[in-house]
């Protein structure tokens, strides 16, 4: 059974920095893209950054591009967000994608965690 977990959400005042954490088990992904979206309220949820199985190759939305990190670590079957200089437009509730076959569109994606909070105070 596959489950995908993750961790690391909380409240951070703007400029601050926060790491969410993935867990993909039950397959292996090391061949699939993996990656992080995220949705405000009343929003659709939105592309935030992919990486390739191999961890070469990767995306980021023009939003968080610079101030993002995306990497993965496929002998922990995990993938991590770091996200620093954070701004109060970054909140919302992070979700993360497994299986993949890259891009921005969510129906790339199989398997998708619950999601975690992210807040960011002005």
């Amino acid at each position: 059974q596959v489950q995908v977990v993750e961790s690391g959400g909380g409240l951070v005042q703007a400029g601050g920095s926060l790491s969410l954490s993935c867990a993909a088990t039950g397959r292996s992904f090391s061949a699939h893209y993996m990656g992080w979206f995220r949705q405000a309220p009343g929003k659709e949820r939105e592309f935030v950054a992919c990486i390739s199985g191999s961890g070469r190759s990767t995306y980021y939305s023009d939003s968080v591009k610079g101030r993002f990190t995306i990497s993965r670590d496929n002998a922990k079957s995990s993938e991590y967000l770091q996200m620093n200089d954070l701004k109060p437009e970054d909140t919302a509730v992070y979700f993360c994608a497994a299986g993949g076959l890259g891009g921005d569109n969510p129906k790339a994606y199989m398997y998708w965690g619950q999601g975690t909070q992210v807040t960011v105070s002005s």
